[in-house]
């Protein structure tokens, strides 16, 4: 199956099925010198874990183990390759999946593409979003990386259903929200997210989700047209994770019902004499290209298919319908658990172009440049620890 490697400068492979002994992830692109050891994984890997009330139940421990590519603590310029084992693993409730897909799944896609012998139906196999802890564990090392053009990711919850927050947070504030149990950075939403997830939860039923990201100290520039912009890639890669079904940058759709009059953002002089946008309408990224604004984007994500009401389907072995309940262990909101998958994916692409663009050597990192990542990794996790 091709469609398993992405990126061009920094480019990421990823392996393994839900249901299989482990997965893991080959990095290829990152230069030598970058101080990195399991740590720096399992702290992005600890945001998307299931087992919380309002995330899966199934309970994986996401070990990450660096098996090459790392050498007395520093990268060395070879091929990463990190392996993460799948030590909660429930197969049985899958079994009746196996003749009869799951509507909402890729069940019956896989099956007419491979073929009925071929398909892996324990969790979704490959389509699982298990898959996507391959993602965080790459998005970690280009998170660290970014550390060293003081460019600072972060994502949060706006939107779960139909009830949303329209305040714009801070950076600061924003990270709070890695603190909080259903992602969000405001205490008053994140109550009435908890209370509404309740009564999902109740009813056997599931909920869509927004997810918005903030980048921060992004270089203006980046980007390569035509085929390349920033934009196109990062909708590529945001698209790629599992569940989602749309993104918009800055004021996104709103622009839609615009005059031309109204979304034309002035340019104005700001500190330090640097000429910047007056309200940043597009998201910080013009023409396919950043800005040297913030880039904001928000992430739609579709309720989990997977629920506990009956629903209909086809039984493959009699081609007749008939109905399914959905077992096994499964989010209420996938949106909450993608909020890391979301951060590394921007990471890998913002980090891809800032390659091509020459802003790092794509060979080996400089002393100030290791000294900046090192002081920029604390402070994130600094910043975190402030959070009430």
């Amino acid at each position: 199956m091709p469609g398993n490697t992405f990126g061009y400068m920094f480019r990421i492979t990823t392996f393994g099925e839900s249901h299989g002994p482990m997965i893991g992830v080959v990095i290829d692109g990152v230069p030598a010198g970058l101080p990195l050891n399991e740590y720096d994984i399992e702290r992005e890997l600890k945001l998307r874990k299931p087992g919380t009330l309002y995330t899966s139940p199934r309970k994986e421990i996401d070990k990450p183990e660096i098996v090459s590519g790392v050498f007395n603590g520093r990268t060395t310029g070879m091929p990463i390759t990190i392996l993460i084992k799948n030590v909660d693993v429930d197969s049985t409730p899958y079994e009746e999946i196996k003749y009869k897909p799951r509507p909402g799944h890729a069940d019956l896609p896989m099956i007419m593409k491979y073929g009925f012998d071929s398909w892996d139906y324990r969790g979704g196999g490959r389509l699982s979003g298990r898959e996507t802890a391959a993602r965080v564990a790459a998005g970690a090392i280009a998170k660290k990386l970014l550390c060293a053009l003081d460019v600072f990711i972060v994502s949060y919850i706006v939107k779960i259903g139909r009830i949303e927050i329209s305040k714009k947070p801070s950076f600061e504030e924003a990270i709070c929200a890695r603190k909080s149990l259903v992602k969000t950075f405001c205490k008053d939403f994140e109550q009435k997210v908890i209370e509404y997830l309740n009564e999902i939860i109740k009813e056997g039923d599931s909920v869509g989700g927004v997810v918005e990201t903030m980048v921060t100290n992004v270089p203006p520039g980046l980007g390569e047209p035509v085929f390349d912009k920033l934009k196109a890639d990062l909708a590529k890669a945001i698209m790629s994770i599992p569940g989602t079904v749309g993104i918009e940058f800055g004021e996104g759709y709103k622009l839609s019902e615009m005059k031309g009059s109204e979304a034309n953002d002035e340019l104005i002089i700001k500190e330090f004499n640097r000429i910047g946008w007056k309200r940043n309408v597009q998201g910080g990224i013009v023409g396919g290209l950043s800005t040297g604004e913030p880039i904001i984007f928000r992430t739609y994500f579709k309720p989990t298919s997977s629920i506990k009401k009956p629903i209909k389907t086809i039984d493959l072995r009699t081609l007749k319908e008939t109905e399914l309940i959905v077992k096994g262990r499964h989010d209420p909101c996938i949106a909450i658990r993608a909020i890391p998958v979301v951060e590394a994916m921007t990471a890998i692409v913002i980090l891809d172009h800032v390659l091509r663009a020459g802003y790092l050597d794509p060979v080996k990192l400089q002393p100030n440049q290791v000294k900046k990542i090192e002081e920029n990794w604390k402070l994130y996790d600094e910043l975190v620890k402030k959070c009430h």
